[in-house]
């Protein structure tokens, strides 16, 4: 196992590389760090090399002045998977981390082997057209935000889910005690984040990476139609939906996420 702080120009990246073989690297979400992946890298460093970080601004890695931006995300990955040597990477991104693994693809594609998109749709625009009528988004939208409200005021994770904590409060419990160790302004990150959904989702066309876009059923921080539809447009990629899940599927359901992931992996390698 490895673990070192890479240094960029404004701030200093935490990361952990565990197991061997080919580089298979984790980016966590809004609400994680490198510590997300605790179900994940037991179950596949005995055949990859399993690289988790904490994004910047995200403990133990450093802020940069003013907080983080979405846009140098995907320049961290590139500096990190050179600092390790990673000529070909196999990418998982939850949430957030779609930010970070979707650009990084965009702009490297002969670097990417498989990408898994879980629960994001990263920087893509959320443009009308996509959608099966005016009123598909804005209802979901609308019943989205009544549910999240019913959870903060149970103090349950949003990210995490009712069914989580309903079936797995230890889990639950985990989750919210990860989130709490960031230390980042998180309604500030959220804004730039949703600035930064300008990109057409005709650029997928260009994507012929391999792509697994992972849902889960019960998401209300995500609406798992538009993994559907935006698979759609690329010329390599499909959707498994996993049910009785929310938003953060490799969390809830980590044997069912690992399973589905390995199966992807295996046909893309």
């Amino acid at each position: 196992m490895q673990r070192g702080y890479l240094d960029r120009p404004d701030c200093r990246l935490y990361y952990e590389a565990h197991g061997s073989g080919p580089f298979l690297f984790f980016a966590h979400g809004l609400g994680g760090n490198h510590l997300s992946w605790w179900q994940q890298v037991p179950h596949f460093q005995a055949r990859y090399t399993c690289v988790t970080f904490a994004h910047r601004g995200f403990a133990p890695s450093s802020a940069p002045p003013g907080g983080p931006d979405p846009a140098d995300y995907p320049g961290d990955l590139a500096a990190l998977a050179d600092h390790l040597g990673a000529r070909d990477v196999r990418l998982v991104a939850q949430s957030m981390g779609g930010w970070t693994a979707l650009e990084y693809a965009l702009a490297h594609p002969d670097r990417v082997r498989a990408l898994v998109l879980a629960c994001t749709a990263g920087t893509i625009a959320r443009e009308p057209s996509l959608f099966a009528s005016p009123d598909q988004l804005p209802t979901w939208e609308r019943n989205t935000a009544a549910a999240a409200k019913e959870l903060q005021a149970a103090n349950v994770h949003v990210a995490a889910g009712k069914r989580l904590a309903g079936e797995q409060p230890a889990a639950q419990f985990l989750y919210q005690e990860i989130d709490a160790l960031s230390g980042v302004d998180k309604v500030k990150l959220r804004q730039k984040l949703h600035d930064s959904m300008t990109r057409p989702a005709d650029d997928l066309r260009t994507l012929k990476v391999p792509t697994l876009w992972i849902t889960g059923e019960e998401d209300i921080v995500y609406p798992p139609f538009l993994s559907d539809i935006l698979a759609k447009l690329m010329p390599n990629a499909r959707v498994a939906q996993v049910r009785e899940a929310g938003h953060s599927v490799y969390f809830e359901r980590p044997a069912e996420f690992n399973r589905i992931v390995d199966e992807f992996l295996g046909a893309n390698p």
